[in-house]
């Protein structure tokens, strides 16, 4: 059942079932979550359950935006250090997921049993309206102090941003609060703050640049932090960071501008020229303007700027398989900062 956001007493409704222990679809500015009580085991085993998600495989925590998110942070992490203070008071609410070391006897299950914790605070107004209501105590009911929400989609496929696609990724029953079109469309960066300096675990709409202004530190990679850290620390598992995730059921190509031109004038030569009753088989998403498409290949441009692909790439995705093509052509992102987090996407979304 879709609910929306500026309705009376949708608010008040996806609070009730949170707190009953139940599921519910929410809207964030990233892409939409699937969310249960972060303190509830027996609600977050339900999010495992409906995703088909291994149940060590951690999930991001929101909590509300109030005085900064920072008594969110306080319940669920043992400490927080400096230069996370920093990054919250520069991005919270935002796509910003800092991973803290956990508190003793909280979200032990949305953390996947590790002894880190991912938290965010999101500024999407509906999922910080009912953030708040979780926390409002006047009618004598203890407070619920996070929501523990992972994308709403099953394991590994393409992230939700808007409620339709809740509905027809985990079906009709489920409680989806619309909050209407997700604005930047893929998951919060993710900063890694457990091992003495800020570590990038997944690129985002936050750019490194603006990380690294935030805390005055520079960005590490796992790699060079491991260089510098003879101890050899463990990096923490964090959401989305699989090899392969986000993949459609179409299989993704990524490829340059002139192999891709290439590969569309060979199929010209063998594939049937089109027409009103041809399906095609193969999608092609790409910013350079090709020659000679075949009519039985289904053409979508790719924006020219990374943020409006960021925003629309999911839902291209989507838009591709309902299609039923057996294949996705994309173009490879340029290498340059503005675009790590969509080529991150569609990397992973390649990946065998």
């Amino acid at each position: 059942m879709i609910l929306s956001a500026s309705a009376p007493d949708s608010i008040a409704a996806c609070a009730a079932t949170t707190r009953a222990g139940g599921l519910i679809g929410l809207p964030t500015e990233t892409v939409y979550g699937l969310g249960a009580d972060a303190d509830n085991e027996a609600a977050v085993a339900q999010i495992f359950a409906a995703k088909g998600r291994p149940s060590d495989h951690p999930l991001i925590v929101h909590v509300s935006s109030q005085d900064g998110g920072m008594s969110g942070a306080a319940h669920y992490a043992a400490q927080v250090a400096p230069f996370a203070q920093q990054l919250m008071s520069a991005f919270w609410p935002g796509p910003l997921t800092l991973i803290l070391p956990r508190r003793a006897g909280v979200g032990e299950a949305a953390a996947g049993g590790q002894g880190t914790i991912g938290l965010r605070c999101p500024a999407h107004p509906a999922a910080q309206a009912l953030l708040r209501a979780l926390r409002d105590t006047s009618d004598g009911k203890p407070p619920v102090w996070g929501i523990a929400a992972p994308s709403a989609n099953r394991f590994g496929r393409v992230s939700p941003t808007t409620a339709a696609h809740v509905a027809s990724e985990l079906g009709p029953d489920l409680l989806i609060l619309d909050g209407g079109p997700c604005d930047l469309g893929i998951e919060s960066t993710i900063i890694d703050c457990t091992r003495g300096a800020p570590v990038l675990l997944r690129p985002g709409s936050i750019g490194r640049q603006q990380v690294e202004q935030a805390c005055g530190r520079r960005l590490l990679s796992n790699e060079e932090l491991s260089e510098q850290d003879p101890r050899g620390l463990q990096p923490p598992k964090a959401s989305g960071t699989l090899v392969s995730h986000y993949a459609p059921v179409a299989q993704v190509r990524l490829m340059d501008a002139k192999a891709m031109q290439t590969a569309v004038d060979l199929l010209a030569t063998v594939m049937h020229p089109g027409g009103s009753d041809t399906k095609p088989s193969i999608a092609v998403y790409a910013r350079t303007a090709l020659k000679s498409i075949p009519l039985s290949i289904l053409l979508r441009r790719m924006p020219d700027d990374a943020v409006a692909t960021a925003y629309q790439l999911f839902a291209a995705l989507r838009s591709f398989d309902e299609a039923g093509v057996k294949l996705i052509w994309v173009e490879t992102p340029p290498e340059t900062p503005d675009w790590e987090g969509v080529r991150d996407r569609l990397l992973r979304a390649s990946a065998p």
